[in-house]
C-alpha cells in the first residue's frame, strides 16, 4: 500500500473508533446544492459530517445537508394515511430504473370530450388526478396498463365514480368501482417541501395520448406562485394529455400532480405541478370536498329542464 494511503486508512480507523454511536453506518447525503453523496460516516459534530466515500475521506459542513437517510436498511417501509401512503427506505434510482417501479400505477383518464392521466394511491381503486381533465363529466373510464411475460395489457375499468374534488387546487379523487379482486400498484406520496433547485424530476403521462410517456426534467422552483397558488416549476416536458399524471422524485414519490405548462413560439420548459403537500390536504380532507350530483356548484354540466309554465308550441290540429 502506498504510504499516503495506508495514513488515510488509518486515519479513518482512528476516527471510527472514537466516533459516535452511529458511525460506520452506510448513509446517503442529500446537499443544499442537489448534489447526493453516500459513504460511511466516521464521525460527527454540530458543525460537520465526516464520511468516507471509499476512495477520499470528506468533510461537510452540517448547514450544507439538506436530507441524511441510512443506506444500512434498504426495506421500504410505507405507512398508509387514509386514502394515501408514505414510505421511507426507498432506493434513488435513476429514472429508468424508476419506470420498473412507478410507470404502472399511472394510468390514462377518458372522458367523451377528451383525455388526461392519473395515478393509483391505495390498492382498492383510488386515483388522483385534476379537477379539469373531469370537469363537467359523469361518464369516465380509467385504463391501467398490466405488463405481462410477452406484452404490456390494457385493462378498461369503465365503472368510475367521483369521490371529491376541487376546481381551487385543481385535485380530483375518483373510485374504480369494477375492481373487483383485483389491487391497484400504487405511488407513495413524497414531500415537496424538501425540492432544491435543480434536482432531477420526472413526469408519466398520456400526453397527446401517447401512453406511458415519460419525460424528464429538472426543479425551476419549488414554489412558483401563480394566481395565488403555489406550484412547482419545472422543465419536464408537459403536454396536453400529461394534466393529472404524476411529477416524481428519484425516489419514486410523487411530489407533484402535472396540471399545466406556459406554451408559445419561442416559450419551453415552462411546466407547473401542484405540490404534494396541497394534494394530501385535499385528501386528507375529502370529506369536504365530497362530491355530489345535487349541488349546483360541482361543475355538473345537465341539459336545461323542462319548463312546466311553458306553453307547448303550437301543433297543427289532427
Amino acid at each position: 500500500m502506498q504510504p499516503h494511503l495506508y495514513l488515510l486508512a488509518l486515519c479513518a480507523a482512528l476516527a471510527l473508533s472514537a466516533s459516535p454511536a452511529g458511525a460506520g453506518e452506510r448513509i446517503e447525503l442529500t446537499l443544499d446544492s442537489g448534489g447526493v453523496i453516500q459513504g460511511v460516516e466516521l464521525d460527527r459534530n454540530p458543525e460537520r459530517l465526516v464520511i468516507d466515500l471509499g476512495f477520499q475521506v470528506l468533510e461537510i459542513p452540517t448547514e450544507s445537508i439538506r436530507a441524511q437517510r441510512s443506506l444500512t436498511e434498504t426495506t421500504e417501509h410505507s405507512r398508509q394515511q387514509g386514502f394515501y401512503r408514505e414510505a421511507s427506505g426507498l432506493s434513488r434510482l435513476s429514472v429508468k430504473e424508476n419506470m420498473a417501479r412507478c410507470a404502472e400505477a399511472v394510468l390514462s383518464i377518458h372522458t367523451p370530450s377528451g383525455l388526461g392521466s392519473g395515478f393509483a394511491i391505495h390498492p382498492s381503486g383510488y386515483v388522483v388526478t385534476n379537477h379539469h381533465v373531469i370537469d363537467g363529466e359523469n361518464r369516465l373510464t380509467v385504463t391501467l396498463f398490466e405488463p405481462t411475460d410477452k406484452e404490456l395489457r390494457p385493462i378498461v375499468f369503465e365503472k368510475v365514480r367521483i369521490v371529491a374534488l376541487n376546481p381551487l387546487y385543481d385535485l380530483a379523487l375518483l373510485k374504480i368501482e369494477d375492481i373487483g379482486e383485483r389491487r391497484l400498484p400504487t405511488v407513495p406520496l413524497g414531500d415537496a417541501s424538501r425540492l432544491v433547485q435543480g434536482e432531477t424530476v420526472f413526469g408519466i403521462g398520456s400526453p397527446l395520448g401517447f401512453d406511458r410517456t415519460v419525460s424528464r426534467g429538472i426543479v425551476s422552483l419549488k414554489n412558483r406562485l401563480i394566481d395565488n397558488q403555489l406550484y412547482i416549476q419545472s422543465t419536464a416536458q408537459i403536454n396536453p394529455g400529461n394534466s393529472g399524471g404524476p411529477l416524481f422524485n428519484l425516489y419514486g414519490e410523487v411530489v407533484g400532480v402535472n396540471n399545466m405548462k406556459i406554451g408559445s413560439i419561442g416559450i419551453e420548459g415552462l411546466s407547473f405541478a401542484i405540490p404534494a403537500h396541497t394534494l394530501k390536504m385535499f385528501l386528507d380532507n375529502a370529506d369536504a370536498f365530497a362530491f355530489d350530483a345535487r349541488n349546483p356548484n360541482n361543475g355538473y354540466r345537465y341539459n336545461d329542464p323542462p319548463d312546466p309554465y311553458r306553453e307547448p308550441p303550437n301543433t297543427p290540429d289532427s
